[in-house]
């Protein structure tokens, strides 16, 4: 079956080399900051187009490449009806979320702030929307109480490679079956940036927790500022310490260990990064 990869990341690599030694992969279009991808294919020699694709920027690229199936993996563009229509069967997308909630970027990290205790990841029809397509497969994974962001990834890419195989061996034997998502009942969230992990200390215990869980290392991590000076908190446990409900969220109770006071219980800081500043009692995290 001839077919088309579009591919960022690790995981877009990964697909990639089984793809190539499973099946007749004919391109591959990822971005710029994909350099493993970018040189897994410059020293194959294969075919690879790096850079967003709409506007018609690949044209020269796809101009005359037939396939049967496209695939995208981690994608970092939505695509336009040019690459949409290319294959002769079908395009589709791994989604990391089960359809239709958690339409968007990052759909494991949001799981984990809202407290989500189940997650996965969908095989869907890829068309003008932001994964709206039908479903074609999807695969449940459990959010445990201790995962974090990068533990649930590590989940999914266990189950990435076999979903594919599933959805091909489908279309090789004309078995597809499409299931509409119900849109009533979709949810999307957007695109996260390292700025947006600042911690709020106005939120209930549960959802710092959460919020810090989500985003810890190797992920860019979730912080709190102290006179102008960043710390990455990687994990914090809940505390039996004493605290007054007048005192202000965020206030620092104790440097040895490090503990916070939230709305509804104190919060013990037991993993950061790089702490170049000194703590004091009574100061204030923002």
């Amino acid at each position: 079956m001839k077919i088309g990869l579009l591919a960022s990341g690790g995981l877009g690599l990964t697909v990639a080399k089984h793809l190539m030694n499973q099946s007749d992969l004919i391109f591959l279009m990822t971005d710029k900051k994909s350099s493993e991808i970018i040189d897994f294919c410059d020293k194959s020699n294969f075919p690879c187009f790096v850079g967003n694709p709409r506007g018609g920027k690949s044209q020269n690229f796809i101009q005359g490449k037939e396939i049967e199936v496209l695939i995208s993996v981690n994608y970092l563009f939505l695509i336009e009806e040019d690459i949409i229509n290319l294959p002769s069967k079908l395009a589709f997308n791994i989604h990391g979320s089960l359809l239709p909630k958690y339409r968007g970027r990052t759909p494991h990290i949001w799981a984990i702030i809202n407290n989500e205790i189940e997650t996965g990841i969908t095989a869907h029809v890829i068309d003008s929307g932001c994964d709206t397509g039908d479903i074609i497969e999807q695969v449940k994974i459990p959010i445990d109480k201790y995962d974090t962001g990068a533990d649930v990834l590590k989940k999914f890419n266990i189950e990435y490679i076999p979903l594919i195989d599933k959805v091909l061996s489908k279309v090789q034997y004309g078995e597809l079956l499409l299931t509409p998502q119900e849109n009533s009942k979709a949810t999307f969230f957007g695109k996260r940036t390292p700025e947006d992990g600042k911690i709020n200390w106005n939120w209930q215990k549960e959802r710092i927790r959460n919020w810090v869980r989500a985003q810890a290392f190797p992920y860019p991590g979730a912080f709190s500022i102290l006179e102008g000076k960043k710390l990455v908190i990687d994990d914090v446990v809940y505390e039996d310490f004493g605290f007054n409900n007048t005192m202000t969220n965020g206030l620092i109770l104790s440097v040895e260990p490090i503990l916070i006071k939230s709305p509804n219980g104190v919060v013990k800081i037991s993993k950061y990064r790089d702490l170049d500043f000194q703590l004091e009692i009574g100061k204030i995290l923002e």
